[in-house]
């Protein structure tokens, strides 16, 4: 049974002021399904806008979706609010971007991570908590003579292994990783990366990773969802998507990474270029598109049993 499924999820904000609309409504995630097993790590890449982040908040139920279905360990939350909702709340949990936001400044380490203990655990005493926190500091690398330190007393990669436990002091199944290594310098992201790693292999999550980075996606993924216009264009093994890309938007990704050796170059296509627009109709890269055609205006969009959705794959 999966631990996380989605299936034709969809999200539209409205645009608007605050007394009338302003221009067109954004169509942030549009159709789309995945599912997410015990132990095994699902990356969802694409440039900024592409629907990433609001598909992971979406999943957790942070942000309600206009249609289609949200299901945890086999369990429909779609419908759930209030407490009913939160007290299953504990079986997903996020892990932020920036680590320094997502801390009160003003709450000492032990008190933000034990919050979910509040809720989730209440009859645990205070001592009982504080002895919790403190395992779980342990797990991430941190000591605990440190909890009842402030945010600013610690660096970068240590607020983020707070951020952490704070996300595994309830033990969830699913942690939910929204680029939670892209504010680290590179030496702290192959640390924390690695303590994900030790962390998933211990405890059996599964991780829903949000990231642009595609050197971090092929590091720690198992399979990867290619998102393009709130649309999931490419689905696969991480290994296959990056040898082997069917989508031209998926090419058009792998080849915008920074060139390791000059040897390795591949030439981009200006037709390649991910900053420009993109259709109204039809299949949405279409502009971009170097293989685009007449029949591409008219195209659903919809991934086809191989994983892809395109006309005219990549051979």
């Amino acid at each position: 049974m999966s631990v996380l499924a989605v299936k034709h999820l969809s999200k539209t904000f409205a645009a608007g002021g605050m007394f009338r609309a302003i221009g067109k409504a954004k169509r942030a995630v549009d159709d789309v399904s995945f599912s997410l097993d015990a132990g095994q790590t699902l990356a969802i890449v694409g440039e900024s806008g592409s629907g990433k982040s609001t598909t992971a908040r979406l999943a957790m139920r942070l942000l309600q979706p206009d249609s289609g279905q949200i299901s945890w360990a086999g369990e429909d939350v779609s419908a759930l609010s209030g407490r009913a909702l939160r007290q299953r709340r504990h079986h997903i949990q996020m892990v932020f971007q920036d680590p320094f936001a997502s801390l009160n400044p003003r709450m000492k380490i032990w008190q933000s991570v034990c919050e979910g203990l509040r809720v989730h655990q209440p009859e645990l005493s205070n001592a009982d908590r504080r002895n919790k926190v403190a395992e779980t500091l342990n797990m991430c690398g941190l000591d605990d003579s440190g909890m009842d330190r402030y945010p600013h007393q610690f660096s970068g990669g240590q607020r983020q292994r707070i951020g952490i436990a704070r996300a595994l002091i309830v033990e969830p199944a699913v942690l939910a990783l929204d680029e939670p290594v892209s504010a680290l310098d590179v030496s702290v992201q192959a640390q924390i990366l690695n303590l994900l790693k030790d962390i998933q292999q211990a405890r059996g999550l599964a991780y829903l990773f949000i990231s642009h980075d595609l050197s971090v996606v092929r590091h720690i993924a198992d399979s990867v969802a290619v998102m393009f216009a709130g649309r999931i264009v490419e689905q696969g093994r991480a290994a296959d998507v990056f040898e082997h890309p069917r989508h031209p938007y998926t090419r058009a990704l792998l080849d915008a990474r920074p060139i390791v050796h000059p040897n390795e170059r591949k030439p981009v296509s200006d037709n390649h270029d991910i900053g420009e627009g993109m259709a109204e109709t039809g299949c949405a890269y279409q502009p971009r598109c170097p293989y685009a055609s007449s029949d591409c205006a008219v195209f659903d969009g919809c991934l086809n049993p191989d994983g892809f959705a395109c006309l005219h794959p990549l051979r």
